[in-house]
């Protein structure tokens, strides 16, 4: 007689391993459609009524402008447009600085653009020194 072979049935419902995309798909695209409807809904532009300038008159101001520090080619240092000497440069500088209020004892140092690095160094440190309190630095005329 013959052997009779095991009959393997493969079940009909097992679980899914795939992920179903299509309710989350959905709900995006209702979600998408809601914001696209509400949005242009929201834009509300308030008017801004600012009141019109009524003219003035310009205040003087009691603020000194920065003194002015040339740096020369050579490394001659001008304060004011007067030459100083290097002796002469923290000590005149200190007086300079001491006949202006507090908060107004400001530099401002216009370096020529051949003049010696090491030289407009030792005049930031002498000004720093002399009790500057704010140092610019252009090679323009403020």
């Amino acid at each position: 007689m013959r052997a009779r072979r095991p009959i393997l049935v493969k079940p009909q419902s097992g679980l899914q391993s795939d992920i179903n995309v299509t309710p989350l798909v959905d709900v995006v695209l209702v979600l998408l459609i809601i914001f696209m409807v509400v949005t242009p809904l929201m834009r509300r532009e308030l008017m801004l009524q600012l009141p019109s300038p009524e003219p003035s008159e310009p205040t003087p101001s009691k603020e000194l402008p920065p003194g002015l520090v040339r740096l020369t080619a050579e490394g001659t240092l001008l304060l004011e447009g007067e030459a100083v000497s290097e002796a002469d440069y923290v000590p005149r500088l200190r007086r300079f600085l001491e006949a202006r209020p507090r908060g107004q004892r400001g530099l401002f140092f216009q370096p020529d653009a051949r003049a010696p690095y090491s030289r407009l160094v030792v005049a930031l440190d002498g000004a720093k020194s002399a009790g500057a309190e704010a140092l610019g630095l252009g090679l323009e005329a403020p």
